[in-house]
């Protein structure tokens, strides 16, 4: 188990600042929402359990609307890539995902609850799975969620929240308004922030995203196992039989 935790473990940081999509974005003022809020600065995952907790580090805490959960400034969604096919569409925050695979696990957080949702990997729309627990660590979001330990790759995301969408995500618009989430044109990405080490805002302007980290697929594991221990199995028998005749 232990080997299995110190696999499973991942941690990556993201730059202080950057919490404006591609620069331009101009947050809403009703409710006033500080880009510290929604600032991306750092992510863990680990096994914990029987699945795995995700530690979200944020700029700063905010509970505009009220939450129970004791912040509501933000949506946050982790997008998991486990190494067998997935969805290449970052659900509805109009990104799509850069190199080979997609997502078998979207995770998505506010104050007021979560979901968790499985990617079929031969397509299809994704199923609900049991709903992640949430609790704030100073400026941390610690989660807990049914995902299989293992090691993945990750998108990660921070967009604004709104009671008033049907998914709790706020879209930008090019129309100012106090309660608007302003872009400088039709369409942009959703979130106003995104996980990347290098600080890259290409994401903003391209609509791609790559996912940080590396995936090793836990079946993958399995069948090099099995594979092994047949050779194992057929050498034994070999020597046997060949002892035997001597």
């Amino acid at each position: 188990m232990l080997t299995l935790l110190t696999a499973a473990l991942a941690s990556f940081s993201d730059p202080a600042g950057d919490a404006r999509g591609d620069g331009g974005y101009i947050l809403p003022t009703r409710p006033a929402v500080s880009a510290e809020a929604l600032d991306l600065r750092g992510f863990q995952a680990r096994a914990g359990g029987s699945g795995m907790r995700f530690t979200v580090e944020l700029g700063r805490i905010e509970n505009p609307w009220g939450a129970p959960g004791g912040f509501s400034a933000g949506v946050t969604d982790i997008f998991v890539r486990t190494g067998v096919g997935g969805a290449r569409t970052l659900d509805g925050l109009r990104l799509n995902v850069s190199g080979s695979g997609g997502w078998g696990y979207h995770l998505r957080v506010t104050g007021f609850g979560g979901t968790l949702r499985a990617a079929p990997e031969a397509g299809g729309e994704p199923t609900p799975l049991a709903a992640p627990t949430v609790r704030v660590e100073g400026t941390n979001l610690v989660i807990d969620a049914a995902i299989p330990p293992g090691q993945y790759a990750y998108w990660v995301t921070s967009s604004v929240y709104s009671p008033f969408t049907p998914d709790g995500v706020l879209r930008p618009v090019t129309v100012p308004g106090p309660a608007s989430l302003q872009a400088g044109r039709e369409g942009a990405p959703v979130p106003v922030d995104v996980l990347l080490p290098s600080g890259d805002a290409s994401p903003f302007t391209v609509g791609l995203l790559a996912p940080v980290g590396s995936t090793r697929d836990p079946r993958t594991l399995l069948l090099l196992g099995l594979g092994a221990f047949g050779l194992l199995t057929v050498l034994l028998a070999t020597v046997a039989v060949w002892r035997r005749r001597g």
